[in-house]
């Protein structure tokens, strides 16, 4: 595949000779407003979503990003090579106000496992280009170059992980979570919020997501390849379970405040229209295949789940283990395991949120109640679902934490007996800051957990039929613009043989 140039990415669409040209209009009706960038996700076999929000003005405080209540309509484009000399779908889709102007192409009649670029035009204005991939076709397995990542708090620090992982052309990135955050600004931060005030309605949460789509570094990752995205709380609130508030400021009510959040999200995300939020619901649990190679269970474990037992926090709790209690939700956890055992690929990629792998805090049992050691019936149920089903390729993706981690699964977390999957836990975007490189999070007290770094990055997986090529790859700092990125910890998951072992 192709590099994308920075021209490329920043300027796209220039017309020369040869070049397929998306026709004038006869004026500028508004301001250029491709401000927030383009891009591609949820891909499939003949085709992904691509995705742009019309917004010449997006920190307008009423979250209308400079638009009027008029409809526009969009051009589109997709073609097999970067000046469009190969235009091989084009269409229109109509920009309205109720969606804040935002774009959601599904794209079909591609083909398998290409390459492709695309772009807008919108009252004279040609968009940025952004190249978007198929998936292989079912029956078919070469090789998967995936990056995945999660929470980037915009004032932490700046975005560049986002610039290399763009750098690292890869097939398909994930993002696990926290893609926004909703507090209010800080007077010492690297950079500052905009609303400054916590944001809980409609307008403030569109006028945060734009802030953070106008970033150049996450406009780079957007454009480079499609994303497939999840939610974890900060898209909300800290730690809110279902309709169960983390907290009580600010007040309001909260099913009004998840619904304006939900949507928000939706107008800012490449996804499909299944994922169109109805009120304060939104399905966003849903299953990719990347042709018979693997298989992504994309999981949502905030909107379904129980309530933080014993308050929330990192304690000894035995409500922790109550079989009742769940993260997931029984329709998702029946989804999950149905989904898994139909066996649709080598690999079962789970593409959630928080820790998955036990991991005791202290000796006296103390553990995370926001993890899933706070609800370990759920986890059990799970891990004993896909072992029973001879599933020996399952790895789970996950976020959350600020941190990188890598552990072995295992089938009874107190006796050690038998490794039934691994877990790669991706380090922040931003979250957190620089970090600390000598922190060191392996204990005895947890065996199965084998690497734990404290600096900024992401995880880059290449997966063909036979292993796992995983590399933990990090920035120095995130508080000073541009740093490389280097790999520190690399692993290999063999096919048929669970868990981590050296390259």
């Amino acid at each position: 595949m192709s590099p994308l140039t920075r021209r490329t990415l920043i300027a796209g669409g220039i017309a020369s000779a040869g070049v397929t040209v998306l026709a004038p209009t006869t004026a500028n009706a508004i301001s250029y407003p491709f401000t927030l960038g383009v891009a591609s996700g949820e891909p499939a076999a003949d085709g992904f979503v691509i995705w742009t929000r019309l917004a010449p003005s997006p920190l307008n405080a009423d979250g209308l990003g400079g638009m009027t209540s008029a409809s526009v309509t969009v051009e589109w484009q997709v073609s097999t090579d970067q000046r469009f000399t190969q235009v091989v779908r084009s269409g229109t889709a109509t920009a309205s106000q109720t969606w804040a102007h935002s774009v959601h192409v599904e794209v079909t009649g591609l083909l398998p496992g290409r390459e492709y670029f695309y772009r807008f035009r919108a009252a004279g204005h040609i968009s940025p280009v952004g190249r978007g991939v198929t998936s292989p076709a079912v029956g078919t397995s070469p090789s998967l170059t995936m990056l995945f990542t999660s929470c980037s708090h915009f004032e932490a620090g700046y975005f560049t992980a986002y610039r290399r992982m763009a750098e690292e052309n890869p097939h398909l990135i994930l993002h696990l979570g926290d893609y926004i955050y909703e507090g209010a600004a800080s007077t010492t931060a690297v950079r500052k919020h905009s609303p400054t005030v916590e944001i809980s309605n409609l307008a403030d949460y569109r006028v945060r997501h734009a802030q953070y789509k106008t970033d150049v570094d996450l406009q780079a990752a957007h454009a480079a390849a499609p994303w497939l995205v999840v939610w974890d709380d900060h898209e909300v609130e800290n730690n809110y379970a279902d309709l169960v508030r983390g907290n009580t400021s600010p007040a309001g009510d909260f099913k009004v405040r998840r619904a304006a959040a939900y949507k928000a999200y939706y107008e800012h995300m490449p996804l499909r229209a299944a994922q169109a939020p109805v009120a304060e619901n939104m399905q966003l649990y849903r299953r990719v295949r990347w042709g018979s190679l693997a298989t992504f269970h994309m999981l949502d474990t905030r909107q379904y789940r129980d309530d933080q037992a014993c308050g929330d926090g990192t304690k000894v709790c035995a409500d922790a283990s109550d079989p009742a209690r769940t993260l997931t939700g029984t329709a998702q956890e029946t989804w999950l395991l149905d989904g898994m055992r139909q066996k649709l690929g080598t690999w079962d990629f789970l593409g959630q949120q928080v820790f998955f792998a036990q991991r005791l805090a202290s000796a006296d049992g103390a553990k995370s109640m926001d993890s899933w050691d706070g609800y370990t019936a759920n986890r059990d149920r799970l891990q004993r679902g896909w072992d029973s089903a001879g599933l020996r390729n399952t790895v789970v993706l996950t976020g959350d934490v600020h941190k990188s981690w890598a552990s072995n699964l295992m089938l009874n977390y107190s006796t050690q007996d038998r490794i039934i999957g691994t877990e790669l836990v991706t380090t922040s975007v931003s979250s957190g800051g620089d970090g600390n490189a000598t922190d060191n999070g392996v204990s005895s007290l947890n065996p199965h957990v084998k690497f734990n770094k404290n600096l900024r990055g992401y995880v880059r997986t290449v997966t063909s039929p036979t292993q796992v090529n995983v590399d933990f790859r990090f920035l120095d700092r995130v508080t000073t613009r541009d740093y490389p990125i280097r790999t520190l910890k690399s692993y290999v998951i063999q096919a048929g043989n669970p868990g981590l072992q050296a390259p």
